[in-house]
């Protein structure tokens, strides 16, 4: 599991074809990971659309996992699920997608992450660390991403607000990687963001 550029979907005023179009852009140059996220669409669009999405995870050998919804991540036998403060609890969703599937869980605090780990988690996200359109949340410091991390073996990306410009911010955090929404799916030209987040990410975790 390669943590270091995971795109976050945002659907945005995209159509579907527009949607997939940026995520296969994305996958070509560079992400690692791909968390599709659908607050709004009924059960069968959503099914239907991640079984569109798999197909070019699949092709480019990049795990694909489903924000929150575990229903839709067994039924397009997905690399695994994602899940925040307010679903089923951890070990729950860990007997239900078994012990092969990834399973990440966002924490905002030790006692969560630490919570998380013990109940199954396979990685965290943590934040927002920055202010974001995409989700509302309070802010988490990049001092209590340092302490979540050092408190946990399993690893974490930092989540909110990110973009090329901030990258540098997280050296010497302990972050395994980024997750990124509107800085990728809304770039004019995808494969160069892609890219460029992919060398400068890989210059902060090596720094």
């Amino acid at each position: 599991m390669d943590l270091t550029l995971y795109l976050v979907t945002g659907r945005y005023d995209f159509s579907d074809e527009k949607f997939l179009a940026v995520i296969e852009e994305a996958c070509k140059n560079g992400v690692t990971l791909v968390q599709l996220r659908e607050k709004e669409l009924v059960t069968g669009k959503f099914y239907e659309l991640a079984l569109n999405v798999k197909a070019i995870t699949d092709r480019y050998h990049i795990p694909l996992i489903i924000n929150d919804r575990v229903d839709i991540c067994l039924a397009v036998d997905a690399a695994g699920v994602h899940i925040g403060d307010d679903e089923m609890p951890v070990a729950v969703v860990r007997s239900l997608i078994g012990a092969e599937k990834i399973l990440g869980v966002s924490a905002k605090t030790i006692e969560r992450g630490v919570e998380a780990e013990k109940a199954g988690a396979d990685y965290l996200g943590i934040g927002a660390i920055f202010p974001t359109k995409t989700k509302d949340t309070p802010l988490t410091s990049k001092e209590t991403l340092k302490a979540i991390n050092e408190a946990v073996a399993i690893p974490s990306v930092a989540i909110g607000g990110i973009k090329a410009d901030n990258l540098t911010e997280f050296r010497g955090t302990g972050i395994a990687g980024v997750s990124i929404v509107s800085d990728i799916m809304l770039a004019q030209d995808v494969s160069e963001r892609v890219r460029s987040l992919k060398t400068k990410m890989n210059e902060v975790l090596e720094a």
